[in-house]
């Protein structure tokens, strides 16, 4: 982005300043970019705002301005409890007004109305007074309504209010002891057992978590579960899911189903032939086929399905699908339709003629019931997950993962585009590991639709996936607080970033985490505004802390510096295995790929220097014996982190096997198996879930990382006196 570009009118300039919109920005090598008037009208244009014209500039300007005197109340408020806080109210000058809030227990409270005096205003031709209200300190945590009664009108005014939590309840982190929290970190699809159907599932995850909890590990951090496509071709990447909001069921073991066991011999006998046609897969260390395994999967789950249930299970999922409401019911109509389209035919659920809706879901009443009732057995699955993990001695238990965004063509993108808008992708500028930026083709929500829905969808999503939840780690938890947009047709790099309402986004997550007694831990890597970490921390929300990304004047941070509240890890998803990592295969792969904007030469004396950089302050700790291995720098490196004083440690499960593939290569598609790689280790040996208590370099890896949890404990002693150990 050069800045000799258009930039457009002061009065564009200040349009978008309105609507949250960045019009300039400080790019990863410290440079002041200016942002095209293209890109503002394009992003303008998404929240439909024409800005084409200078005429239609000063006329959404003037809208803009007067959109609070238009409405009695705003559209949603949403506040930190304890905090001192007032509401505005906006009525025909001289009229009578009471505000009153409706607690969700249905009792009321009468506001107090301020001595604030604000001069009327002139909007389409009316006076327009304003009077302001103040919300007492005491409300309690909950979702509520603001009620306007205004003179002798027989229908109020309404608006959500939330009220969120001063701060999230940190769980006890650290034993009796003084030892902090660890875990894993697994991609479960990757993880497989020798009776898995090809790929890692529920079950496996309770075997996990099992297998976790008796190594004296505190949480298992897995990739997002969120819900694909119904029906081949499935996404691999669990980043750019149909739905953020349910679960993917191809994640469901057929045979845990509690009726499964009643079936009769020969239909017991075809899911076993099923299964038995998967088995081999599981062995298998080349990418995996998420199509295969679906389609053998969900007709033995069809099978299941129309088996029928007791009353008591009847009733259950009846439950189920009363307590998930409209979501539920619309993303089940999304997968039915889908399941059944074929391109190019026009999308049904598109039709806007009166009650074709309505008859779409008769027609697809059955299939509607099948994915339902799939939502209501993986919920039943993951619960037991969780179950186990806490009953294993699991201080956390299973940590979720959000993602930041869905598919385009998606449930979500259909029963949300309300509240997202049309015509952008979100992705990320230019950084140091994907120096041409990147474009995740998700589109981002739309802070004023968002405001709007009085944040439901928001609210809706999260408390779904913490239901059972130990903590939630949000993927670029910056998307709460700004995104980076970019047009239909643009390039990543010529993007623009876009300003939430961080206090109402955040707080909702807040509330929601609150209530299932979820801890929130916030990806905050890259680009990120320095007060920013301030402010989650101040939340109690933990940042991230990724050994490779933590440096100071281009040499490692020395732990001791990390944040305490933090989940400090030696790698990332985004990143290879640390084995790899050692061995350049960042480098290498970008620049088999073409990622590379800079020679390749230049780039790999880079890396070399950082490893070596980093290598000699493992030395200067007394982490390493002379000449060390492999697997004796990886553990060297886990230590290291150990010395933070982050409450949380994660350790890769890939790390944990001497893996060197990675499992997502940033700024790519089809080029690479992105989200394919399955759990083996350095010699491509398929490592499946029941080994790994046997495995060697696994148990190793786990006693180094729990020896120097105890160590750091019982002493206060400098690291650097410590001697190494092999």
């Amino acid at each position: 982005m050069e800045d000799n570009i258009d930039v457009g009118s002061d009065a564009l300039r200040a349009l978008a300043t309105a609507y949250g919109v960045a019009t300039e920005f400080w790019d990863y090598h410290g440079t002041h970019r200016h942002v095209p008037a293209a890109t503002l009208r394009a992003v303008l244009a998404a929240m439909d705002v024409l800005a084409e014209t200078d005429h239609q500039v000063q006329a959404a300007l003037t809208a803009a301005e007067a959109a609070p005197w238009r409405r009695t109340l705003p559209p949603s408020v949403v506040v930190r409890q304890g905090t001192r806080a007032q509401v505005p109210v906006h009525v025909p000058d001289g009229a009578m007004v009471r505000l009153r809030v409706v607690l969700e227990d249905g009792s009321e409270r009468a506001l107090r109305q301020a001595d604030v005096w604000v001069e009327p205003r002139e909007v389409d031709g009316a006076t327009v007074g304003r009077a302001t209200f103040d919300l007492p300190r005491d409300l309690p945590l909950g979702w509520h309504e603001l009620v306007a009664d205004v003179d002798q009108r027989r229908t109020a005014s309404r608006a959500p209010l939330a009220i969120t939590p001063a701060r999230l309840p940190l769980p006890e982190l650290r034993t009796e002891q003084g030892e902090r929290a660890w875990g894993l970190m697994a991609q479960l699809y990757s993880v497989r057992s020798a009776n898995s159907w090809g790929i890692g599932d529920l079950a496996d995850l309770t075997e996990l978590t099992s297998l976790s909890g008796e190594l004296g590990a505190d949480f298992l951090l897995i990739n997002p579960l969120h819900a694909a496509e119904p029906s081949p071709p499935m996404t691999p990447s669990p980043y750019l899911p149909t739905t953020r909001r349910f679960l993917n069921p191809l994640y469901i073991r057929p045979e845990d189903i509690r009726e499964a066991a009643y079936l009769p011999n020969s239909q017991r006998t075809l899911l076993e032939w099923a299964l038995d046609a998967l088995k081999p897969m599981n062995t298998d260390s080349g990418p995996i086929d998420r199509d295969v395994v679906w389609a053998e999967k969900k007709s033995a789950l069809e099978t299941i399905f129309t088996a029928g249930r007791s009353r008591a299970r009847a009733g259950a999922l009846r439950r189920f699908r009363t307590e998930q409401g409209r979501g539920l019911e619309d993303f089940a109509l999304w997968c039915a339709v889908a399941e059944q389209h074929t391109d190019g035919e026009p999308w049904p659920l598109d039709d806007p003629a009166p009650g074709a809706l309505a008859a779409v879901r008769r027609e697809l009443a059955e299939r509607i019931d099948f994915h339902c009732w799939l939502q209501w057995i993986a919920d039943e699955q993951l619960e037991r997950a969780q179950h186990t993990a806490l009953a294993s001695g699991m201080r956390i238990g299973v940590m979720h993962d959000l993602a930041v965004g869905v598919h385009p063509r998606g449930a979500d993108s259909w029963s949300m585009r309300d509240v997202l808008a049309r015509g952008i992708t979100v992705g990320a500028p230019p950084d140091m590991y994907n120096q041409q930026g990147q474009d995740w083709s998700q589109p981002p929500w739309r802070p004023d639709a968002l405001a709007r829905s009085g944040y439901r969808q928001l609210r809706d999503m999260v408390r779904t996936i913490v239901r059972h939840a130990g903590a939630l780690r949000v993927d670029h938890i910056m998307g709460l607080f700004r995104l980076w947009w970019i047009p239909d047709g643009a390039a990543a790099d010529q993007g623009t970033y876009v300003r939430y309402d961080h206090d109402a986004m955040v707080g909702v997550l807040a509330l929601e985490a609150h209530r299932a007694g979820a801890t929130v831990i916030g990806e905050d890597l890259g680009t990120v505004e320095p007060w920013v970490r301030d402010y989650l921390a101040d939340l109690g929300v933990l940042g991230t802390s990724v050994l490779w990304f933590e440096q100071t004047d281009d040499r490692p941070r020395p732990p001791e510096d990390y944040r305490e509240l933090a989940l400090a890890t030696v790698t990332t998803h985004d990143l290879p295995p640390t084995a790899g990592y050692l061995a350049e295969e960042h480098v290498d792969l970008r620049r088999r790929l073409g990622l590379l904007v800079e020679p390749v030469a230049q780039v790999r004396l880079a890396a070399q220097i950082e490893r070596e950089r980093m290598l000699q302050a493992l030395r200067e700790r007394f982490l390493l014996p002379p000449d060390p291995t492999e697997r004796q720098v990886v553990e060297a490196l886990h230590r290291f982190v150990v010395h933070s004083p982050s409450v949380l440690v994660g350790v890769a499960l890939t790390d944990a096997v001497g893996e060197r593939r990675a499992q997502n290569q940033p700024g790519t598609d089809t080029e690479y198996p992105n989200w394919k790689i399955p759990l083996a280790d350095g010699g491509e040996t398929a490592v499946l879930v029941e080994d790994l208590a046997g495995n060697a370099r696994f148990s190793s890896l786990v006693t180094a990382v729990r020896r120097e949890l105890v160590e750091r404990a019982a002493t206060r002693e400098s690291p650097t006196r410590r001697s190494a150990r092999p």
